[in-house]
C-alpha cells in the first residue's frame, strides 16, 4: 500500500524524517509552526520543515492550535492513512489522533519511558547517561506515554555536546521512521509494545537561568552541563571577576582542598576551577560580546591569570 501521509513538525530536528517520509511523494500535507520573529531584526521567519516542504512541493497548513472544529475538519478533508509528528510543538486532542487510519506515529529522542518531554537529548547528557536513542511510537493523549513501535539505541560520546548528539538522534530517527514506514507498506503495522510503568523520567523544557554553573557542585555535574547546554542556552560562570560563557569543559579528579570556585591552575591546556569534588577544565570559553575560543587565546588578553 501507499499510504496517503500528513507529516507535522517544526524545527530543523525533523528535516531528516519529512524527508523520508516523502520519498515515495506519500506526503499530502505538512503542518507546521507558524512563522516566528527571529534574528535582529525580528522577521518572521518560516520553520526548518516549512522550508523543507516548500522545496519539495508538498502543501504546508500553519495553523496556530488543531482544536478548532474547522481545523479538525480541514484534516479530516485530506484522509490521511497515517499522520507522523517529530517535535511539532502542539499538543493533539483524542479527536486528532483519531482522524487517521493508522494513528499518530511520534518519532521521540529518547529511549522510553525514559525523559519523557520537551528536551530529552540534553537531559539524558546532563545526567551522565551512557547511552540514548529514537523511538518510533503511537501516540494517545498523555505525554509520550503512548506504545512503543520501534526503538533504535547509541551510545552517547563521553564529550559529545547537545548539539552533535541532536544531529546524530535526528538521523536515527529518519532510519528507524523509515523502517517503520517500510513495514506499512508492505501490509505490517509495526506490533506496539507498552512501556513499562518502570523507569519514568521527564525531561523538563530547558531554561536560561540553569546554564549558571555552581562551583559547589561536583565537577563531573558540571561538565555534563556544559556539554548537554552547547549550543544552547551555553553554560555560563564566573572566572576571576569576569562573566564568561563555557562552550567546552572536562572534569579532573582533585583533592585540591580549596573553596570551590578557586582558579587551580592555569596553561594553554585550559583554566582549572575548584569545585565541591575535583576540578573543572575549562577549554572554550566566550566572553561578553565576543566569540567562543581557546583557553590559549583568552589568556592573552587575561595576563593577570598567567602571572597570577
Amino acid at each position: 500500500m501507499h499510504p496517503r501521509i500528513i507529516f507535522a513538525g517544526t524545527p530543523a530536528f525533523a528535516v531528516p524524517c519529512l524527508r523520508v517520509a516523502a520519498k515515495y511523494g506519500e506526503v499530502v500535507a505538512v503542518y507546521t509552526q507558524p512563522d516566528r520573529p527571529a534574528g535582529r531584526g525580528r522577521q518572521l521567519t518560516p520553520s526548518p520543515v516549512k522550508l523543507e516542504a516548500m522545496a519539495q512541493r508538498i502543501p504546508v497548513y500553519q495553523p496556530e492550535s488543531l482544536r478548532t472544529r474547522e481545523a479538525r475538519q480541514k484534516l479530516r478533508d485530506l484522509k490521511p492513512d497515517l499522520m507522523v509528528v517529530v517535535a511539532y510543538g502542539l499538543i493533539l486532542s483524542q479527536k486528532v489522533l483519531d482522524i487517521p487510519t493508522y494513528g499518530c506515529w511520534n518519532v521521540h529522542a529518547s529511549l522510553l519511558p525514559r525523559w519523557r518531554g520537551a528536551a530529552p537529548i540534553q537531559r539524558a547528557i546532563e545526567a551522565g547517561d551512557a547511552r540514548t536513542g529514537v523511538c518510533l511510537m503511537r501516540m494517545e493523549k498523555g505525554l509520550d506515554t503512548g506504545p512503543v513501535l520501534l526503538s533504535q539505541a547509541i551510545d552517547i560520546g563521553p564529550e559529545e555536546t547537545g548539539g552533535q548528539l541532536h544531529d546524530r538522534l535526528s538521523e536515527l530517527g529518519a532510519q528507524v521512521l523509515n523502517d517503520g514506514l517500510g513495514l506499512l507498506r508492505a501490509g505490517i503495522v509495526p506490533v506496539a509494545q507498552a512501556q513499562p510503568d518502570d523507569g519514568v523520567v521527564y525531561a523538563h523544557k530547558l531554561d536560561k537561568h540553569e546554564a549558571r554553573l555552581d562551583w559547589s557542585q561536583p565537577a563531573a555535574m558540571l561538565a555534563n552541563k556544559v556539554r548537554a547546554f552547547n549550543p544552547w542556552p551555553v553554560a555560563e560562570a564566573e572566572l576571576a571577576g569576569e562573566r564568561v560563557r563555557i562552550h567546552a569543559a572536562v572534569a579532573l579528579d582533585s583533592d585540591h582542598g580549596r573553596p570551590p570556585g578557586t582558579v587551580l591552575a592555569v596553561s594553554r591546556e585550559g583554566i582549572d576551577i575548584a569545585c565541591a569534588q575535583g576540578a573543572l577544565r575549562i577549554r572554550v570559553l566566550q566572553r561578553e560580546g565576543g566569540k567562543p575560543m581557546a583557553v590559549a587565546d583568552y589568556l592573552n588578553a587575561r595576563r593577570d591569570l598567567v602571572n597570577a
